[in-house]
C-alpha cells in the first residue's frame, strides 16, 4: 500500500496536489501563529496599519512582475521545451535568462520606489498621520530588499513545479513565515518595529534558500547572459506581458483598498488583513494546490492537442475544489467569531476587534468557492497562452469592485471592503467561464453542475448539524476560556464535516470516490 500512494504522489495531478496541500498546512498553520503574535503584540491598531501598508510597494512590484505572471507564462514554454529531450539545455538557458532580466527589472524598480517611497506613501495611505507615513517609508524601504530573493526563488519555483517536485517548492512558504515569526520574536524587541520588516526579508532568503539544493541536483546551471536571442525567452516576456498588466491591476486593487481603509478607523486596515488571511487558508491549502498540480497538465495536453484530457483535467480539478471548498466555507461562516478568536483574540487583540474580523470574514466566505476555482480557470486560460482575456476580466471586476467598495464602506464600513470584494469575486469567476467555454467548447459542465448539486445538499445538512452542535458542546465547557472555544468550534465544526463526508459517500458523489480511489490499493 505504500508503495502504491508514493507512486501516485510522485506520478498523478491528485498526487502533487496532496504533496503541496500538506506542507500549506503547516505553511498556513505557521501563519496563523504569525498573525496571532502579531495580534497579541500589538492588537488591530496604528502599528498594524503601518506593517501591513509597508508591504504595499514590494508587493505591487513582486506580485505584478513575478507571482503569477512567471509562472503563467514560464511554465508552460519550460515544459514544451523539457518535453523535447533534445531541448533541455534550452529550458535550463531560459531559466537562467529569466533570473537575470528579472533581477535587473527588480533592482531598478527597488531603486526608483526606494528613493520614492515619501510620495508614494503619502499617495496610498492618504488617511495615516504624519508619524506613521514615516514610519511605514522606514518599513518598505527595508522590505523592497525582499523582492530580490523573491524574483529569484519564484523561476526556482516554476521550474520545480514543471519537473512535478511538488515537495520542495512547497517548502519555500514555510521557511518564508519562519522568518516572519523569528522577527516577531528576536528582533522586534531589540529593534522596534523595524524587526517585523527585516524578519519578511530574512523569511524571502530563507524561501530562496531552500530551493537552491533541488534545482541544482536537477541539472540547472547559471549564466550570465541574459540569452535575449533565444525565441523562448522572447516568448516567455511576450506571455507576461498581460498577465502582468492584469496583476497590476489586482495589486492597484489591493492599494485602492490600502487607501480606503486607511481613511476609515485606526485598525481598519489590520482587520481586513487578518480576516483575507483567515478566508485565505482553505484557499491556500486546497485550490491553489489543486491548481498548481495540475497547470503542468493542462499545458502539456494542450501542447499534445489533446482537447479531451484537458476537458478532463478541468472538470476533475474543478469538481475536486467545489468538493472541499463549499463545505468549509459554510461551516467558517457559522464558526467565524470562534475560529477568529482562538486565532488571534490575545494580548492586545480585544472583543471588537473579534467582532470586526469575525463579520469581515464571514463576507470574504460569501466568494469561497469563486476564489477557489479561479486559479483553475485562469490557469486554464494560461495553459492556452492565452493571458489577455484574463487581463481584461481583471480590469472589469477592478472598477466593480472600487464602486462597491466606496459604497459599501459608508454603510458597513470595514466589512463592507470584504463584501464588495466577495461580489467581484464571484463576478469574475463567472465571467472567465462563460468565455473559456466559447474558447475551449465542452467543459464536461453537467458532470460538474450534478457533482455542486450534490455538494449542496450536503453542506446544507452538514451546516445544520454544525449550528444545532454549537449551543449544545458550550455546555460542557467555560466558553470564556481559549479551550472553551476551541473545543466547542473543533468538536461543532468537527461533527458538521463527518457529517458532509457521510452525506456525499451515500450520494455516491465521484470525487469522494476519487479521494478513496487515491488512498486505496486496488485488490
Amino acid at each position: 500500500m505504500y508503495q502504491v500512494i508514493s507512486k501516485k504522489l510522485k506520478t498523478t495531478i491528485g498526487g502533487g496536489a496532496v504533496i503541496i496541500a500538506a506542507l500549506s498546512i503547516i505553511s498556513r498553520f505557521l501563519g496563523l501563529i504569525r498573525d496571532r503574535l502579531l495580534a497579541s503584540h500589538f492588537g488591530a491598531g496604528d502599528i498594524l496599519d503601518v506593517y501591513f501598508a509597508a508591504f504595499k510597494l514590494p508587493d505591487l512590484i513582486f506580485n505584478t512582475l513575478v507571482l503569477g505572471a512567471l509562472s503563467a507564462a514560464f511554465i508552460p514554454v519550460f515544459v514544451q521545451l523539457w518535453q523535447a529531450e533534445t531541448e533541455r539545455h534550452k529550458a535550463w538557458q531560459l531559466a537562467s535568462g529569466i533570473i537575470n532580466i528579472l533581477t535587473l527589472v527588480l533592482i531598478i524598480l527597488g531603486v526608483v520606489c526606494f528613493f520614492g517611497a515619501s510620495q508614494l506613501m503619502v499617495i496610498i495611505a492618504p488617511g495615516f498621520s504624519q508619524e506613521k507615513i514615516e514610519l511605514t517609508v522606514k518599513l518598505t524601504r527595508i522590505m523592497l530588499l525582499s523582492i530580490i530573493f523573491f524574483g529569484i526563488s519564484n523561476v526556482f519555483s516554476g521550474v520545480l513545479n514543471s519537473l512535478k517536485k511538488f515537495a520542495v517548492f512547497s517548502l519555500a512558504p514555510i521557511m518564508y513565515n519562519l522568518g516572519i515569526i523569528f522577527g516577531i520574536i528576536f528582533l522586534v524587541k531589540p529593534l522596534g518595529i523595524i524587526g517585523l520588516a527585516w524578519g519578511v526579508v530574512l523569511g524571502a532568503f530563507f524561501h530562496l534558500m531552500i530551493q537552491v539544493p533541488p534545482i541544482m541536483a536537477a541539472g540547472f546551471f547559471w549564466s550570465r547572459h541574459f540569452n535575449w536571442h533565444l525565441p523562448e525567452v522572447k516568448q516567455v516576456i511576450k506571455l507576461m506581458l498581460p498577465r502582468t498588466v492584469a496583476l497590476g491591476i489586482n495589486q492597484i486593487n489591493q492599494i485602492v483598498i490600502t487607501i480606503i481603509a486607511s481613511t476609515l478607523a485606526a485598525g481598519s486596515l489590520a482587520i481586513f488583513n487578518f480576516a483575507f488571511n483567515l478566508q485565505s487558508f482553505p484557499i491556500g491549502i486546497f485550490a491553489i494546490s489543486i491548481a498548481l498540480a495540475a497547470f503542468p497538465a493542462f499545458s502539456e495536453s494542450y501542447s499534445a492537442g489533446d482537447q479531451e484530457g484537458y476537458m478532463i483535467q478541468f472538470s476533475v480539478a474543478t469538481r475536486r475544489v467545489l468538493y472541499l471548498i463549499i463545505p468549509l466555507s459554510a461551516i467558517i461562516i457559522l464558526l467565524r467569531a470562534q475560529i477568529v478568536r482562538v486565532t488571534l483574540g490575545a494580548g492586545n487583540f480585544d472583543w471588537t476587534d473579534t467582532i470586526l474580523t469575525a463579520d469581515s470574514l464571514g463576507f470574504f466566505c460569501l466568494s469561497l468557492f469563486a476564489q477557489g476555482v479561479q486559479p483553475i480557470f485562469t490557469r486554464a486560460f494560461y495553459a492556452r497562452h492565452d493571458t489577455k482575456t484574463p487581463f481584461f476580466i481583471s480590469l472589469i471586476t477592478l472598477i466593480l469592485n472600487l464602486i462597491l467598495s466606496l459604497f459599501l464602506t459608508k454603510k458597513f464600513g470595514v466589512e463592507g471592503l470584504a463584501l464588495a470584494f466577495s461580489i467581484a469575486s464571484i463576478i469574475n469567476v463567472l465571467l472567465l467561464f462563460i468565455i473559456l467555454r466559447q474558447r475551449a467548447g465542452y467543459l464536461d459542465e453537467k458532470q460538474i453542475l450534478a457533482s455542486v448539486i450534490k455538494i449542496s445538499l450536503a453542506t446544507l445538512v452538514a451546516a445544520l448539524v454544525t449550528q444545532i452542535a454549537k449551543p449544545f458542546f458550550s455546555f460542557f465547557v467555560d466558553m470564556t476560556t481559549f479551550w472553551g472555544v476551541l473545543i466547542q468550534g473543533l468538536f461543532a465544526g468537527g461533527l458538521g464535516l463527518l457529517t458532509y463526508v457521510i452525506l456525499t459517500y451515500y450520494l455516491k458523489s465521484p470525487e469522494i470516490e476519487v479521494f478513496k480511489k487515491f488512498f486505496l490499493p486496488k485488490k
